[in-house]
């Protein structure tokens, strides 16, 4: 199994996990290209560095590149490789390159269509070039989500036989155990001082926190009691913290010397070891992301029992929470209550920006004014996620395997 980094990200998650219900299978070794972050996700695992850094100009990457092709290469064929499952698209080319007799799975985690972070001259030489010449190499390629697969074939070429949708699987009995784990008692007066909107997830670009900011600050006017509780760490979180304090909140952030008490608007409380017993906790889960591939935050959040409100952004949400319902023809302009949660307008656009923050706001303000439909929601939020449990996951992967070792 091959991963750039181990890292703090849902795909670093999904291979940890799959790492240890393999490895009830099939001997694993695990790879990645450097040591360069910590071992969050321990597995328990053999794992090899390739030792080879990132960064630099684009000649040392280059030159980067392909000592990670020679150095996979030599290590399939030490520990005589039978199946080189990789995430993420760093590794996808790697492993690719490096293919040897092992027969190569590649697990796409997200939308490439819609991934804002592929941009600029690398970004059009990965979508024009690399993946329509390099994907159809593998044996067989897994997507994560349902709505991945069509823009994969029409936008990259892939061959649609190359193609098996396998959703990611959660420890569901875990997570709830975790939920009810007690919080101290200065969070237990946060939550008890009104209503509590959470969200989860890197504070990123991609999971798009900064509107969440401007519609919660609008829905205090109708709820001035509630607060909204950020869980997760990122590269944005000055920008969000200074958002909030803007539009004239008042902010508790963790990484801040300052005590928690309730008479905060907005919380930042960073990393958690155990979010689940924040996400348990609170009122409804909101989440605006950009684009996904099939959420993780989201999946734990149902999980914990909590009615869920997110984006209906490519691609997973509406797998999970409408899932006999197409992805519609336009943008979604108006709130949907799916047979699981609520999907409302993306967040991106400038021009319905306004608009669309409005439609959450009215969703917000009537989900917060009936206790019997977050009780609703929230039940059958949790019944949804008996669907994606690793035990009625887990063995589509390996009857994969399997296929692809026969040919």
């Amino acid at each position: 199994m091959i991963i750039p980094n181990r890292g703090l990200g849902g795909a670093q998650r999904v291979f940890h996990d799959h790492s240890i219900a393999l490895r009830e299978f099939y001997d694993v070794t695990e790879a990645i290209f450097n040591e360069d972050e910590a071992d969050v996700y321990p597995s328990g695992n053999v794992v090899h560095s390739l030792d080879v850094p990132g960064g630099g100009g684009i000649l040392t990457k280059i030159n980067n590149f392909w000592q990670r092709v020679q150095r996979l290469r030599l290590l399939k064929q030490a520990i005589q490789c039978d199946v080189a499952i990789s995430h993420l698209e760093g590794a996808d080319y790697v492993n690719l390159l490096s293919k040897g007799r092992a027969k190569i799975i590649l697990v796409i985690h997200g939308s490439k269509q819609y991934d804002k972070e592929i941009k600029g001259a690398l970004g059009m030489l990965r979508k024009k070039l690399l993946m329509p010449a390099l994907y159809n190499r593998a044996d067989k390629i897994v997507t994560v989500s349902r709505d991945i697969n069509p823009e994969l074939v029409k936008d990259f070429g892939v061959k649609p036989q190359k193609l098996r949708t396998i959703n990611n699987f959660f420890e569901v009995a875990q997570i709830k155990a975790k939920a009810y784990e007690p919080l101290l008692a200065a969070e237990q007066a946060l939550y008890a001082a009104g209503p509590v909107l959470v969200t989860s997830g890197r504070l990123t670009i991609q999971k798009n926190q900064a509107p969440l900011l401007d519609i919660f600050a609008t829905l205090r006017q109708h709820q001035p009691t509630a607060k909204l509780i950020f869980v997760g760490d990122g590269e944005l979180r000055d920008a969000l913290t200074a958002r909030a304090r803007e539009l004239g909140m008042s902010v508790f952030a963790a990484w801040e010397d300052s005590p928690l008490t309730p008479e905060y608007n907005v919380y930042f409380l960073g990393l958690q070891l155990n979010p689940f017993k924040y996400l348990r906790s609170a009122t409804a889960f909101v989440f605006p992301s950009a684009w996904e591939g099939f959420p993780m935050a989201l999946g734990e959040a149902m999980a914990c029992g909590l009615p869920v409100l997110s984006t209906d952004c490519p691609t997973g949400p509406r797998e999970m929470l409408a899932p006999a319902t197409a992805a519609p023809a336009r943008p979604l302009s108006q709130a949907e209550t799916g047979s699981y949660g609520m999907l409302l307008p993306m967040l991106t656009q400038p021009a319905s920006l306004a608009a669309h923050q409005a439609v959450w706001v009215a969703a917000l303000a009537a989900l917060l004014n009936s206790p019997a439909e977050q009780s609703r929601l929230g039940q059958l939020a949790q019944q949804r996620m008996e669907d994606f449990t690793r035990e009625r996951i887990f063995g589509q992967w390996v009857e994969l395997i399997e296929e692809v070792r026969r040919g």
